[in-house]
């Protein structure tokens, strides 16, 4: 399991938690266990996010997330 912590608006979609566990060992799992969980997070999620990996922010949904990683769901991080 991986802990995932949302940002706060989101938390309308899980009851309130601000962070959550999705069974995943890449940033596509983590992605897809999210909509799984919490349906209402579908067009959020398709519209693009940032997903950060032990400090870093995830290249593709192909990236490993380790088992213990700290994982953050960000609005997409545009560069420009």
């Amino acid at each position: 399991m991986v802990a995932v912590t949302l940002w706060s608006s989101l938390t309308r979609f899980t009851d309130g938690a601000r962070e959550v566990e999705v069974q995943a060992d890449t940033v596509g799992g983590v992605l897809d266990g999210l909509v799984a969980d919490y349906p209402g997070l579908k067009p959020i999620l398709d519209s693009g996010v940032s997903v950060v990996v032990d400090g870093e922010v995830a290249p593709n949904r192909h990236a490993p997330v380790p088992e213990g990683a700290e994982v953050y769901l960000m609005q997409r991080l545009k560069g420009g």
